[in-house]
């Protein structure tokens, strides 16, 4: 039985879960849904979270056909910097984030949350990851494992905000994604040097 495509939804999932769970756009959807309707605020997030995974996707897929194989690693690189060259500007900018007024209705909760979520996620952190995990292992994978757990990550940001509201401290959460940034950007950046010291994920076929 072939696991290869088990392994790449497991590494996907994983990444894009715990990277968006640190991320500016969750403390947003925590703040949302403190305020007024939970679900109506995840089902919100989800759907743009479902939709910048699909832009995400087609730009990496679209970069992978122009480079070709040949020149993936270079794709890589530019991500792994971007990371890092992202995570210095973290640090030297911290963001408060203010969401705005408390939406009145389930209505205005829902597309709030959509529209907030959309544009906190674009060029954000998680879609530079899921268009570089598209030239390793595949459309599809980077597709359903990347929506699910950004999906996910909204439900528990939801049930948080409905639950903790504004007790959150995003301060120490903040400085530990600026570090992980710069880890994980400096290990995409040697996997796009040099792909034959990450055996492991050698293994993982892309679909």
């Amino acid at each position: 039985m072939d696991l290869g495509w088990v392994a790449g939804f497991a590494v996907v999932f994983a990444v894009i879960g715990v990277l968006e769970v640190f991320d500016r756009t969750s403390f947003a959807l925590i703040a949302l849904a403190a305020r007024s309707h939970p679900f109506q605020t995840w089902v919100g997030g989800a759907s743009a979270f479902v939709l910048t995974s699909a832009i995400s996707v087609t730009i990496g897929s679209a970069l992978t056909d122009l480079l070709g194989s040949s020149r993936i690693g270079l794709l890589r690189v530019a991500g792994g910097l971007f990371l890092i060259g992202y995570a210095v500007w973290l640090y030297f900018h911290p963001e408060s984030e203010e969401v705005g007024r408390e939406p009145r209705t389930p209505h205005t909760a829902l597309v709030t949350a959509f529209v907030t979520t959309f544009l906190l996620e674009l060029g954000d952190t998680t879609m530079i990851f899921q268009i570089v995990f598209v030239t390793e292992f595949g459309w599809l994978i980077v597709l359903v494992a990347g929506a699910l757990a950004l999906v996910t990550v909204a439900a528990w940001d939801s049930y948080l905000g409905a639950h903790l509201g504004a007790r959150v401290e995003p301060k120490l959460l903040h400085r530990v994604v600026v570090v992980v940034l710069i880890i994980v950007g400096g290990v995409t950046i040697a996997y796009g040097l040099v792909p034959s010291a990450f055996p492991v994920l050698g293994l993982v076929r892309p679909i």
